[in-house]
């Protein structure tokens, strides 16, 4: 967790037209707590990626995962990544180790079996990553440190870009927002794509 690089970057969330229309208009963004949120709860944007984000909405829609997105559609949003907890860093990934032994020691304690992540690599459900992140949150807060106000992580995903390939199609950087204060305007996204 840091502030090491530039703070500020650009994120874009899938979502329903109405809802881009309400965000535009000054509607906040309502934090995410499913139990698949890989990055744990908060608001979810792709970050520097608007197309992945409209595919997202898009297929989103086609699987019917989502029946409140009818008209899919991406709005961008800048974002001050604030204190972030950076899974592309080396300290990002040790914090993380930490929560998940600890998660599996409250686990054995209580006789609980922890909630395992598909073993399908390109499977939206992550309910031991979620777990291991909320233990994370909750021992910053039980030790009064300060909380993280985003969460950055790198997600391998689809099929390889062609024969061969050492990353996948839908490879992408996604942003967990926890701050909501820390997204600091939101914009139109052109339909080409551009900002």
């Amino acid at each position: 967790m840091h502030r090491l690089s530039t703070a500020f970057v650009l994120g874009y969330h899938g979502c329903d037209a109405s809802v881009a229309e309400a965000l535009l208009a000054g509607e906040p963004f309502r934090p995410s707590e499913n139990d698949y949120d890989w990055l744990g709860p908060g608001v979810y944007f792709w970050e520097a990626n608007p197309m992945r984000g409209l595919d997202f909405a898009i297929e989103t829609k086609n699987a019917a995962r989502r029946p409140d997105i009818e008209t899919p559609a991406v709005v961008g949003a800048v974002i001050d990544l604030g204190f972030c907890l950076d899974l592309t860093s080396a300290m990002g990934v040790q914090a993380m180790q930490g929560a998940y032994r600890s998660y599996i020691e409250v686990c054995e304690r209580a006789g609980y079996i922890p909630p395992e992540n598909s073993p399908d690599r390109d499977s939206l459900r992550r309910p031991l990553d979620r777990e291991v992140f909320r233990q994370l949150h909750r021992m910053r807060k039980e030790h009064g440190r300060q909380p993280i106000d985003s969460v950055r992580g790198v997600f391998m995903e689809g099929k390889p870009a062609y024969p061969g390939a050492g990353f996948q199609e839908k490879t992408h950087i996604q942003l967990c927002v926890r701050n909501d204060a820390n997204i600091k305007g939101v914009f139109r996204v052109r339909d080409d794509g551009a900002a």
